[in-house]
């Protein structure tokens, strides 16, 4: 097992405007991160900003994305190139008696850092599995796993979670104190992702029931609507 690094405050995750709301201890980095689907990656390609959507992973203290070998923008980032990655869970909305003040409540997480392609293949698989993990826990043991065709198409990167911190905003809005006493209602939105009936494959065999991992995040999701 790895031994995660302390999260030291850099220049680059230092939060220099509300600094009292960014944290850099590794119990809420992992949190957010563990909690959200898509992370966003942003990287210099021939001169210009990309910024590309993306599932990932993480075991202990790196974090993994994977896609196609042919990729151009994987590849580069293979090479060493610098890069961002960036998270947010969204909470909700803040709505304050001025229009300046309004805002949101919101978890979000940013990395920087160098990636490098996993080789082994041991590792790939698990990486692999610590993205389907990620997305629905128990998935991986049930579904056939990649081939060595597929396993070849497939480029995945490793970034150690470094150079990491997080922002937090909670909370009821912050009005001048003028404009306490306007008549105009105040308050949160509470705003959450919550799974729908599942759907079924037209070419599902006959028999097949969802899965109990598939029910049980529809009872989470189910539990955390109830007010």
């Amino acid at each position: 097992m790895n031994q995660s690094p302390p999260l030291v405050p850099t220049e680059r995750t230092s939060l220099k405007r509300l600094p009292q709301r960014g944290a850099y201890d590794d119990k809420t980095i992992y949190s957010i991160l563990d909690e959200a689907f898509i992370c966003h990656v942003g990287l210099i390609f021939h001169n210009e900003p990309v910024v590309i959507p993306m599932t990932y992973g993480r075991v202990e203290n790196v974090l993994y994305i994977h896609g196609s070998a042919a990729s151009r923008l994987l590849r580069e980032l293979a090479n060493g190139i610098p890069v961002c990655v960036t998270v947010t869970l969204l909470d909700g909305l803040v709505l304050a008696r001025s229009a300046f003040h309004h805002s949101m409540n919101y978890r979000s997480v940013v990395v920087f850092g160098t990636a490098c392609a996993v080789k082994d293949e041991t590792i790939k698989l698990k990486a692999l599995q610590a993205i389907s993990d990620h997305v629905m826990q128990g998935r991986w043991s049930e579904v056939r796993k990649p081939n060595e065709c597929e396993l070849r198409q497939t480029l995945v990167l490793e970034l150690p979670l470094v150079e990491a911190s997080a922002k937090v905003r909670s909370g009821p809005p912050i009005d001048e104190e003028k404009d306490y006493c306007l008549p105009v209602w105040a308050g949160e939105l509470p705003i959450s992702l919550v799974s729908g009936e599942p759907v079924a494959d037209p070419r599902l065999l006959l028999g097949i029931k969802v899965p109990g991992y598939i029910e049980a995040v529809r009872a989470q999701s189910a539990a955390a609507r109830v007010p």
